[in-house]
């Protein structure tokens, strides 16, 4: 796991790649059009076995002194235009990363790794 760390007046501060993969994630869902997030069918299946919880599912978070680099999965809705809403979700997570650590991120990698169709109303199944 590889942290952010900082030397301040007072003491040292330290942000995890896990707290930045959490925040990246809420970021992503943010997003109208983005259904879930995930990683691979692989990642998953290695922390069930290694019995780990899955928090920051969605994404890799590379820290590098004060920069990052985000790779994330999403499931996009059926219907809208993919390049528009991973737009918007680069948008996003860069814009949200960036104020709540103070890092730079120089890159978020979006991978759409499935679709679904829209939940349907309650109002409608009735």
């Amino acid at each position: 796991m590889e942290d952010l760390v900082r030397e301040e007046n007072i003491g040292v501060v330290k942000i995890s790649d896990e707290v930045v993969s959490v925040i990246a994630g809420i970021a992503a869902q943010e997003i109208e059009g983005v259904l879930d997030y995930q990683v691979g069918v692989a990642s998953n299946l290695t922390n069930i076995f290694k019995g780990k919880k899955n928090t920051a599912k969605a994404s890799k978070v590379t820290l590098e002194e004060d920069k990052a680099i985000i790779e994330m999965s999403v499931a996009v809705e059926y219907g809208r235009k993919i390049m528009e809403v991973v737009a918007q979700v680069q948008d996003n997570v860069k814009k949200t990363v960036e104020a709540m650590t103070g890092l730079y991120v120089e890159a978020v990698n979006i991978y759409v790794q499935n679709i679904y169709l829209p939940k349907k109303e309650e109002s409608e199944s009735n």
